[in-house]
């Protein structure tokens, strides 16, 4: 219940885009009609759903009004929700369980996303989850281009009762990947989470890195990373999906982490990723506090913008 009031408490903004639009136009209308269908396709496209998939949504009511012969606007509220939650789980969102429950020791995450998307503040949140799970945890600070990267990653450590492997700024990073990989099989660390530079301004050298840390990790260990993850800040919008592009094209993208939604009106990118891309969302950052990482779950996503 708790996490559920802070869902619809950090959805606020995004909920008062959508649903108060919504309901204006359903106010307007005595029928469900083209017209009406057009105005709910152009709220959903401006609510960074985004272009194809909010047709796809319109084509979908379409078809359901049609088939049930519906023509009252009230009840369009009630089959967009149904849609969207469709939408979001519909295969793309495996059970938040799975991501935890691992065979694999250690089990090597590596965290990729651009600078400022609170990618290193996520890896320390994520660290926190599986200690709390009685998880032995250790942290790669493979982000050695900012000084502060590592410094920030090592509070987040000692936060989340994490061992950090580090070096000097400007090292490797896949040296670095390398160490907390020979460091983790000798104190038997059950799972390993890497940082990684994001500096998308020099992306070329950037994708380059990322893919010899990728391969640093599987020559090691045989299926590493078991987990890549993206983390997107939600108040870019539609610049998120740009996003997903170019890091797909350097690694092989298992999961997404979307964060920063309690401020922002761009949380309906959730729904776009999720309609365009064949990556799961993972986890959804609502709040800056240690325990504000939370598995992202389909329906209670929609229902708090629904609420």
């Amino acid at each position: 219940m708790a996490f559920l009031s802070k869902l619809k408490s950090g959805l606020s903004k995004t909920r008062q885009g959508v649903l108060n639009k919504l309901q204006n136009a359903v106010a307007l209308h005595r029928k469900i009609d083209d017209d009406l269908l057009e105005e709910i396709e152009e709220i959903l496209i401006t609510s960074d759903i985004g272009v194809d998939t909010s047709l796809a949504v319109i084509e979908n009511l379409r078809r359901r009004v049609s088939r049930d012969h519906l023509s009252d606007p009230a009840k369009l509220k009630s089959l967009i929700r149904d849609e969207l939650k469709m939408l979001l789980d519909g295969g793309q969102n495996p059970d938040s369980a799975d991501f935890f429950s691992f065979s694999q020791k250690p089990y090597i995450i590596m965290v990729v996303g651009v600078n400022g998307t609170g990618k290193t503040t996520t890896i320390g949140k994520l660290a926190s989850l599986f200690t709390r799970g009685g998880k032995k945890v250790m942290v790669a600070a493979a982000d050695t281009f900012r000084a502060a990267a590592s410094e920030q990653l090592e509070i987040w450590a000692q936060r989340s009762g994490s061992q950090i492997v580090q070096q000097q700024s400007g090292a490797d990073p896949a040296a670095v990947a390398y160490d907390a990989l020979d460091a983790a099989a000798a104190r038997g660390t059950d799972v390993v989470i890497i940082d990684t530079a994001g500096r998308l301004h020099t992306k070329v050298n950037l994708m380059a890195e990322l893919e010899k840390v990728n391969r640093v990790l599987a020559n090691k260990i045989e299926g590493a990373p078991h987990e890549t993850l993206l983390v997107l800040d939600a108040t870019v919008g539609q610049n998120a999906k740009r996003q997903v592009e170019e890091f797909s094209k350097a690694v092989d993208l298992t999961g997404i982490v979307l964060t920063k939604l309690d401020g922002t009106a761009k949380g309906g990118v959730v729904i776009g990723i999720a309609g365009e891309f064949n990556i799961p969302v993972r986890f959804i950052g609502i709040g800056e506090q240690v325990d504000d990482l939370e598995p992202f779950n389909a329906g209670a996503f929609v229902d708090a913008i629904f609420a």
